[in-house]
């Protein structure tokens, strides 16, 4: 553990509640307003925002590519929050049987969100993001109780080029068909194994092609189960180490807050200024080794990492610093119960609080608006509604102190 005395005991971060709630706010639902405003009036702006509310269809970064890796980041800052407690008054084996047990629920409440038994197998999903978070929270956890912050450091730099090693150098067979060069996709086809030639003599490299390449190879030979992108998956076996490194750098975070004795306006500075840095040297890297969420990149790392590490320091100096907190009391609402709300969204079925709201405004409601207001308002209204419930439904658990702990 580190040498810096521990900060006296202090009220929960308000300002990483916000921003929780903010990130989970997004794919809750809130994307659909966005995608209705521009439905309703295509304009440059929301153009632009709609983009920024879909995933990069392979390298590249948007907006809806930071949602996933926010929330990893600031599972590491809570660890740090959560575990020196119970180090300080229990010991390590107490944090260790916590994080334990926290990531083995986690585990299996992942696999019952992509579907548990509904399929026979092999028609069941093993790795989604429920189940990464949890290997995340539990690798990265372990390593925050025994090791010092020099230890986690070499252990993310390790990882990260060890990563970058292996895609760039170790051999495998190129699974494309002969003749054939373009990307191993469903939508190109390739909707499972028997699709791919996993025989293949032609051995490659280096490769960073959607299907094709180290991380998928991985997956498309030894990972069983459904893969959520036909012969390969995105939260599959090799691309969880990079994601680790995610949590790793929430850690670094979470020390750095509760440790420095720096006074707020610095450690607001050096989110700042440690986030640009990161997302630089990421996006440098990326001229190399491409920025690609769908397999974690190292260079994506850096980049997500660096966007967090700022999201953070923006939401600690407007929540916790100056107290300006009226305005994310819905985020605080949604961040203070994610997984609960992630999960019932989810057991709704379909689209959760939106299948929700078209039960309410669908129909004939739709049609009603689209017809005497304009074309596509009725999505609007929708949208809005889903939002609405959502919102309620949090406010609705932290009013009655309803918080899902594992």
């Amino acid at each position: 553990m580190p040498a810096n005395p521990v900060a006296p005991e202090s009220q929960r971060l308000m300002s990483l509640d916000a921003l929780r709630g903010f990130d989970m706010f997004w794919i809750l639902g809130a994307d659909s307003l966005v995608y209705a405003l521009h439905g309703l009036a295509q304009t440059a702006p929301t153009k632009f925002l709609a983009t920024q509310l879909d995933h990069a269809e392979w390298d590249g970064f948007h907006f809806y590519d930071l949602i996933f890796p926010l929330f990893v980041f600031m599972m590491g800052v809570s660890t740090v929050f959560s575990l020196e407690k119970i180090i300080l008054r229990e010991g390590r084996s107490a944090a260790v049987k916590r994080v334990l047990q926290r990531g083995i629920l986690l585990f299996i409440i992942g696999l019952i969100y992509s579907g548990g038994f509904t399929n026979p197998w092999p028609d069941m999903r093993l790795m989604g993001v429920l189940n990464r978070i949890a290997l995340c929270y539990t690798f990265g956890g372990l390593l925050f109780v025994f090791l010092n912050w020099r230890a986690l450091a070499a252990v993310a730099v390790a990882l990260l080029l060890g990563y970058w090693a292996l895609l760039a150098l170790v051999p495998f067979p190129d699974v494309r068909p002969a003749g054939y060069n373009g990307v191993v996709t469903k939508e190109a086809g390739f909707k499972q194994l028997s699709d791919i030639n996993l025989a293949s003599t032609n051995i490659i490299r280096g490769s960073y092609v959607q299907g094709v390449n180290l991380t998928d190879y991985l997956d498309q030979k030894y990972l069983p189960g459904r893969k959520y992108d036909g012969t390969y998956d995105p939260e599959g076996i090799l691309s969880t180490l990079p994601a680790l490194v995610t949590g790793l750098l929430g850690i670094f975070a979470g020390r750095f807050l509760r440790h420095s004795k720096l006074p707020d306006r610095k450690k607001v500075l050096w989110l700042l200024g440690a986030g640009a840095g990161s997302a630089a040297l990421g996006w440098l890297w990326g001229v190399e080794m491409p920025v690609i969420k769908k397999i974690w990149t190292s260079s994506y790392v850096l980049v997500a990492g660096g966007y967090s590490a700022m999201l953070l320091g923006v939401f600690y100096w407007i929540v916790d610093v100056k107290q300006w907190r009226a305005w994310c009391q819905p985020f605080v609402w949604i961040g203070m119960n994610p997984l609960t709300i992630y999960l019932t969204s989810n057991f709704l079925g379909g689209l959760g609080f939106e299948k929700l709201a078209r039960r309410l405004a669908g129909g004939p409601v739709k049609n009603f608006f689209d017809s005497h207001v304009a074309a596509g308002f009725g999505d609007l209204v929708i949208a809005a509604i889903t939002v609405a419930l959502f919102v309620w439904f949090a406010r609705f658990l932290y009013q009655r102190k309803i918080f899902l702990r594992l």
